[in-house]
């Protein structure tokens, strides 16, 4: 689901980076807030087209009606970060996504079927 025509934009970051850079935080002597994340951008659309393509899904963008309150762009300054802890993000928007999609497949996916798996043999014992 993609809400308006989806040009809006929106940085996305992988997780283990942005735990690294949790972890590094809570070890430096900072005060204030430091923003994590990664300061590229793409539209939300072209997201969902790359996770589609990523995922060899036969799923359709479907849009929806763009909030009022949806900003037309989001992305951190991480130059604090950068500068006082040393890090930045170093997974790419694509190879986070093929990580996750790969993960689904192997912990998700089986539990999925396992589960559907056993609905199916409660239904045929009854």
């Amino acid at each position: 689901t993609v809400f308006g025509d989806g040009q809006q934009t929106r940085s996305f970051c992988y997780i283990d980076d942005l735990v690294d850079g949790i972890c590094r935080l809570m070890q430096a002597p900072v005060n204030g807030p430091v923003n994590l994340g990664n300061p590229e951008e793409m539209t939300v659309l072209e997201m969902a087209e790359l996770i589609i393509g990523l995922a060899k899904s036969e799923s359709a963008v479907v849009h929806r009606p763009l909030p009022v309150d949806d900003p037309r762009g989001r992305r951190p300054d991480i130059t604090k970060a950068r500068s006082i802890l040393g890090w930045k993000p170093r997974t790419s928007v694509r190879v986070g996504i093929e990580r996750t999609i790969d993960w689904f497949r192997t912990e998700v996916v089986p539990s999925s079927k396992e589960q559907s798996e056993e609905t199916q043999s409660k239904s045929l014992r009854q």
